[in-house]
């Protein structure tokens, strides 16, 4: 198991849905951040199915979302892009043109590291965070490449490093020993995903926040346990690392 990543100058988190990141990695951009790195999002849908609330206004639920992910940004500390593609959530697809948005994304952000979602997972139910796996693969090597989509006219970039979460094997972990409070900050802006993702039924309630904090909390020890890594570390996130981008 390798630990630690050098710090990268940037890095672009490419997630199925406002909140993906955050609960994924969000400790990981928080220490990266703290340490000078410019964090980007790329959103890939809408969010717009988020809910279990049958009356609500699902447009207003989009500006919503896109609220929030920016606010949480802001709380790991990112200092750069939020984007938003905003294809349908719950049907998007790994085609030619959403791979080219992807693409041409990463080549205009040039970031150092990208960060997405594990396609390879077995037996993954939501077919967004599959989807969304393979367009952050597929859009890397499309983006390193300068023959696909020439169209882009920016120049074409290649990563050091792409770290997949979600994972089944992982092989890489970041020791975010000290930053879980900001990435409990961060999914704290997610107020509308409070009900179907946190456990909080009551906003108001302090214990049920403080029980969502310390299973987050609990995560990150856990993840340190199942690395293998034991005492060295404290708490951590884990990936599936690939550097020969």
């Amino acid at each position: 198991m390798e630990v630690d990543l050098p710090v990268p100058s940037s890095v672009l988190v490419i997630a199925a849905h406002p909140d993906d990141a955050e609960f994924q990695c969000g400790a990981t951009l928080a220490k990266w951040a703290a340490a000078g790195c410019v964090v980007h999002h790329l959103v890939l849908t809408d969010g717009s199915k988020g809910t279990w609330d049958m009356e609500v206004d699902q447009t207003e639920l989009v500006l919503v979302r896109q609220r929030e992910q920016r606010a949480a940004a802001t709380a790991l500390g990112a200092g750069g892009e939020v984007v938003f593609c905003g294809w349908t959530d719950g049907e998007l697809q790994p085609g030619i043109g959403e791979r080219s948005v992807v693409a041409s994304w990463i080549r205009r952000l040039a970031p150092q590291v990208v960060i997405g979602h594990d396609p390879w997972r077995r037996w993954r139910l939501h077919p967004d965070h599959r989807n969304a796996g393979w367009l952050a693969v597929d859009g890397v090597v499309a983006a390193r490449d300068p023959f696909f989509f020439p169209e882009h006219a920016v120049p074409h970039h290649r990563p050091d490093a792409l770290l997949l979460f979600e994972c089944e094997e992982p092989d890489h972990a970041e020791d975010v020993t000290g930053f879980a409070d900001a990435k409990v900050a961060a999914l704290m802006c997610f107020e509308s995903q409070f009900v179907t993702t946190h456990e909080i039924a009551d906003p108001s309630d302090e214990g049920q926040r403080r029980r969502f904090a310390e299973f987050i909390e609990w995560d990150l020890v856990r993840n340190a346990e199942r690395s293998g890594l034991g005492a060295a570390v404290g708490q951590v996130e884990l990936f599936r690392a690939i550097t020969q981008v």
